[in-house]
């Protein structure tokens, strides 16, 4: 098998004309060519008047030695790489010990079934629901103004993922196709199989209820178990045979004590209260930059016509998206986040008396609004106070005082971006009408985030007006606030994935820094898996695998 790029045709080309652009590239008859698939599918609309859809395709040919003898220094011709996910190993017969895996959003549900499918019988402790009733939790804060702090956006099955744009892509290394395996897994369970080969894959929340709940059964099959409403209250911690400290087992809110020496973390980035007990206990973390802001809301058409000129609406692109990024001149870096096309700006808190915002979007992308985070980065330095913990004390501040603004009901407070930018506090909304349930309350946002951020996201709005006409149109509605882009501390670790102070402690995914959406978080949660298989079947891990966090990406 050969792997073809830069296979460029018209937007609206016939599916025959994929195989003939193949066999001219190439120069043979078609008697030549056995077959072929999509490896990658993409668009590039720098001309938007001469859009041109972009493949990468792997072919089978009659005599492939002659070939790629022939295009030898043709860089667009290569034989294909072994995508093939390739286990480390299996779980002896009659293991004693099951190892646990706490949290069960991306990260975890990764984690599980690939120690499931490699025969180790995971225990999956979940603190929230199970994803159907955790959807109707969710829909209680959206609809009546009723939170549920340990069933809702951010905790229950399938994490906060489960509610978000389901984006399937990421900026991290693969060489080893692990993203491959999450989304063949993910095809497995229900998702279109065109996400294995789209250059921007998404799945939308509608769909991944149904096969978070396949891969759960799954998991269950092969000997795994979830556990529902099992929040951990502590870790055990003992002394090591090398004289150090190893994880024991973690008592539950019950009182009931699980033992254990291996236990992945797969928290999430809201598990606030878990972090404090982690802390308390002496595991070993440290705050790190995240990024705080609002969600802007546009109307879907204009960044259609924006991006896409007058291919806008064409059924193969569908609802079109964008990445901004400006350098402000007080030295802070404002970029758009986790963009949802035809989506809904979503309450995502977890805590009461706080608002928070995320967005949202269903795979067909059809809502009136694109959404997306236009937020501020922001470091250690930012944060109140000293310690791992800090970050968490600015969340909950910044947290707190939206839901001030909002009205004190969980109504978000917002302000159309006209008046932002002219420093006045809004009253009445324009032509575009904002999303967010449980609702809106207008007001004036220059309170709800530090004067830094404030000033350089009025710097930056007129620029990326200049990039996408009509972005900082007057009636565009900014919704407070944004603050769980990332985890506010990373949970450190070694080159063997372990905490680098208790040993048999695995933090994991985006709770404990390193991943960045559902993609990284899935791989994450796989390479962390593969560890524990490592540590019990006796197998070195590979050097410098387990201590780079990945880029983080949105959700």
């Amino acid at each position: 098998m050969l792997r073809l790029t830069e296979l460029k045709l018209p937007l609206d080309h016939p599916p025959e004309a994929l195989r003939a652009a193949i066999l001219q590239r190439l120069a043979i008859p078609d008697n030549e060519l056995a077959g072929f698939s999509i490896f990658k599918r993409s668009y590039d609309a720098r001309r938007k008047h001469a859009l041109l859809m972009i493949y990468a395709v792997d072919v089978e040919i009659r005599n492939e030695a002659a070939l790629l003898k022939k295009f030898r220094n043709d860089r667009n011709l290569a034989p294909t790489p072994d995508m093939n996910y390739h286990f480390v190993g299996h779980a002896p017969e009659h293991l004693a010990e099951r190892p646990i895996v706490v949290g069960f959003g991306p990260c975890g549900i990764f984690a599980a079934l690939i120690l499931a499918q490699m025969g180790f019988k995971p225990i999956v402790l979940e603190r929230g629901k199970a994803v159907r009733e955790r959807t109707q939790d969710t829909w209680g804060l959206w609809r009546k103004n009723i939170l549920n702090p340990e069933s809702n956006v951010q905790f229950g099955e399938g994490g906060a993922g489960t509610f978000s744009d389901g984006k399937l892509y990421s900026q991290i290394k693969d060489p080893r196709y692990l993203g491959r395996k999450v989304l063949t897994e993910f095809v497995k369970a229900g998702a279109p199989e065109e996400i294995l080969y789209v250059s921007k894959p998404h799945i939308g929340t509608f769909r991944l209820v149904g096969m978070v709940e396949t891969m759960r059964r799954e998991i269950e099959e092969l000997g795994g178990e979830i556990r529902f409403q099992q929040r951990v209250t502590d870790v055990l911690i003992e002394d090591g045979p090398d004289g150090g400290k190893r994880i024991a087992g973690v008592t539950l809110a019950s009182g009931k004590t699980l033992r254990n020496n291996h236990v992945i973390l797969a928290l999430g980035h809201s598990a606030r209260d878990t972090f404090e007990m982690l802390h308390a206990r002496g595991v070993y973390m440290e705050a790190k930059p995240f990024s705080i802001g609002f969600r802007i809301e546009h109307p879907q058409s204009l960044i259609d016509r924006a991006r896409l000129g007058p291919n806008a609406g064409n059924p193969q692109l569908g609802a079109a998206d964008y990445k901004l990024v400006h350098h402000a001149k007080n030295g802070r870096s404002v970029y758009s986040f986790c963009m949802c096309p035809g989506g809904t700006v979503v309450a995502a808190t977890s805590e009461e008396n706080r608002v928070v915002t995320n967005g949202m979007s269903q795979y067909s992308r059809n809502e009136r609004n694109a959404n997306a985070g236009i937020v501020v980065g922001i470091t250690p330095e930012d944060f109140p106070g000293k310690g791992p913990l800090a970050g968490i004390e600015l969340q909950r501040q910044l947290e707190s005082r939206a839901f001030e603004l909002g009205g004190g009901n969980y109504n978000a407070p917002g302000q159309l971006v006209g008046d932002f930018l002219a420093d006045k506090a809004s009253t009445q909304l324009g032509s575009v009408e904002p999303s967010y349930k449980p609702g809106v309350h207008l007001t004036d946002l220059a309170s709800a985030l530090p004067g830094y951020a404030i000033e350089a996201i009025r710097e930056a709005l007129p620029v990326f007006d200049r990039q996408i006409k009509g972005f900082a149109m007057h009636d565009a509605v900014l919704t407070g606030v944004e603050t769980r882009t990332s985890s506010p501390l990373r949970i450190t670790r070694g080159d063997d994935f372990q905490s680098l102070n208790i040993k048999g402690l695995y933090p994991a995914g985006e709770g404990a820094g390193y991943a960045g959406g559902i993609l990284s978080a899935g791989v994450d949660g796989i390479k962390v898996a593969e560890a524990v298989a490592r540590n019990y079947l006796g197998l070195a891990a590979p050097a410098g695998s387990g201590a780079q966090p990945d880029p983080e990406c949105g959700c």
